[in-house]
C-alpha cells in the first residue's frame, strides 16, 4: 500500500490549505482514513479521521476550522484547513487502516506564519 500526500506549504495565519492523500496498491477495503500531525518536540497527534461510513472525529483544537472528507472511489482522503493558526504548524501525516493494519504517508509540511 502506498500513500501519496500533497497540498502542504507556507500560509499566513487566517489562510487556508487543502491536503490530499491518495492510497494505491493492494487495497481491498479501507476502513478508517485520517490525518495526524507532529510539531517539533511534540508527539504525533490525531487531527481528524473518517470511517468508511463517513463518521468523523476531530481534535478539539481544530473543530470548526478543519474538515475531513474522503472519496472512496478514488481511495483518497482530504483535509480542508481554514482559519489556520501558527500553532497548526507541523508535519501532517496521512493514515489509513486496512484490515486492522496501519499505513502512513511520508508527511507533508504545513507552516503557518503569524
Amino acid at each position: 500500500v502506498q500513500l501519496v500526500e500533497s497540498g502542504g506549504g507556507l500560509v499566513q495565519a487566517g489562510g487556508s490549505l487543502r491536503l490530499s492523500c491518495a492510497a494505491s496498491g493492494n487495497i481491498f477495503s479501507i476502513n478508517a482514513m485520517g490525518w495526524y500531525r507532529q510539531a517539533p518536540g511534540k508527539q504525533r497527534e490525531l487531527v481528524a479521521s473518517i470511517t468508511s461510513g463517513g463518521s468523523t472525529t476531530y481534535a478539539d483544537s481544530v473543530k470548526g476550522r478543519f474538515t475531513i472528507s474522503r472519496d472512496n472511489a478514488k481511495n483518497t482522503v482530504y483535509l480542508q484547513m481554514d482559519r489556520l493558526k501558527p500553532e497548526d504548524t507541523a508535519v501532517y501525516y496521512c493514515n489509513v487502516v486496512i484490515w486492522g493494519n496501519d499505513y502512513w504517508g511520508q508527511g507533508t509540511q504545513v507552516t503557518v506564519s503569524s
